[in-house]
């Protein structure tokens, strides 16, 4: 296809650093198919943006604006962006927050407007649900399309009524599964070089960020070690909350024992390192880490915010925030079953290569009924 002819996407993506909404638009956009579709990504000042030399060296473009917090700015400068581009679609990643840059899209007279919902909401961020509460109702109102990682996501921002009606359109945050499967080549040399060859490894991946429930974690995982001297904690991630999580664990004299890693873009090689994964968060949308876990043959207990659509094999457990609770699940499961089977996660559309050409297929109809 003539460059001319190819269909250029503008992804509305807020702050750009290492999170699941970033990896999920990533994973798509590694395999969607370059000479049909591109990705412009709309990024606000500021962020980390690790993905950058690839998205460049994939043919797409980052467009840097001003963070949304200065709504003015941004706005204008989002106006003279959307009219520098013959967009066709822009697919904003905001959850409640598409309502801004949305409306610059209808304005601008962009047809096809994705509001994607990836997430949820907790009580306990009552500052943040105070902003999501206000702008929920205005979700649909300049979106002509509704995009959610999840029934349960769809249905939070969008609401039971556009579910029903089939309005809401499931883009599963799907993953390169075979990746993800158990290697004992690369579990042994990472372990190797983490020094934690002789111990139960428990594992986290996720932003440092008040959703993700580090401090919970880190509850749980020095109770268990009251009573299991041999075991560690690896935490992948980064975010505004690690020199917070970094001085409990201090505090807790278990430095020795928590190891901070930081961003890693070989996420997969590391949970074949780990025996049980570990993911208490307040809310998710979906919660992609934990079908990624599963892929790699992991044990995971996740809270029960967590929805139950990740659920693909035998080996997850959703239980209550009770570090006693989990305490005892951990202490349970020493002898770890590496080989599953991943049928599931197949038929269940998590699969990026079948995946990806579902969303080129929505895309291309999405403008062809324009």
């Amino acid at each position: 296809m003539r460059e001319d002819k190819v269909i250029r996407i503008a992804q509305i993506m807020g702050e750009m650093n290492s999170g699941g909404v970033e990896s999920s638009i990533m994973n798509y956009y590694r395999n969607i198919d370059r000479n049909m579709i591109q990705f412009d990504f709309i990024v606000n000042e500021g962020s980390k943006i690790p993905q950058k030399n690839e998205i460049e060296k994939l043919g797409g473009r980052i467009i840097i604006v001003p963070p949304y917090k200065f709504l003015i700015k941004y706005l204008r400068t989002l106006k003279k962006v959307f009219k520098e581009n013959d967009y066709k679609i822009v697919h904003s990643n905001l959850n409640s927050l598409s309502v801004f840059p949305l409306f610059v899209a209808y304005m601008a007279g962009i047809p096809i407007r994705i509001a994607h919902s990836h997430s949820t909401t907790n009580r306990k961020e009552w500052k943040k649900n105070l902003i999501k509460n206000i702008l929920k109702p205005f979700s649909t109102v300049f979106a002509t399309d509704y995009f959610a990682c999840s029934e349960y996501a769809g249905k939070w921002l969008f609401g039971n009524r556009k579910f029903k009606k089939g309005e809401i359109t499931i883009i599963k945050n799907a993953i390169d599964v075979e990746k993800f499967k158990y290697n004992e080549e690369t579990r042994n040399k990472i372990r190797k070089e983490l020094n934690i060859e002789n111990n139960l490894v428990l594992g986290h991946v996720g932003r440092f960020m008040k959703q993700k429930n580090h401090d919970f974690l880190i509850d749980a995982f020095y109770e268990t070690y009251k009573t299991k001297k041999d075991i560690i904690l690896i935490l992948i991630g980064d975010g505004p909350l690690e020199e917070q999580v970094k001085e409990k664990v201090k505090q807790l004299k278990i430095e020795e024992k928590v190891k901070f890693l930081g961003t890693k873009n070989n996420v997969n090689e590391y949970m074949q390192a780990m025996d049980i994964f570990l993911f208490p968060s307040l809310y998710e949308g979906l919660g992609i880490v934990t079908v990624e876990a599963q892929c790699a043959g992991l044990i995971c207990i996740a809270s029960t915010k967590v929805p139950s659509e990740v659920k693909l094999s035998e080996n997850i457990k959703f239980l209550e925030n009770k570090k006693e609770i989990w305490k005892e699940e951990i202490l349970k499961n020493n002898s770890i079953q590496r080989n599953i089977d991943l049928k599931r996660v197949y038929s269940n559309g998590y699969y990026i290569k079948d995946a990806v050409r579902n969303l080129e297929k929505i895309y291309i109809n999405l403008i062809n009924d324009k």
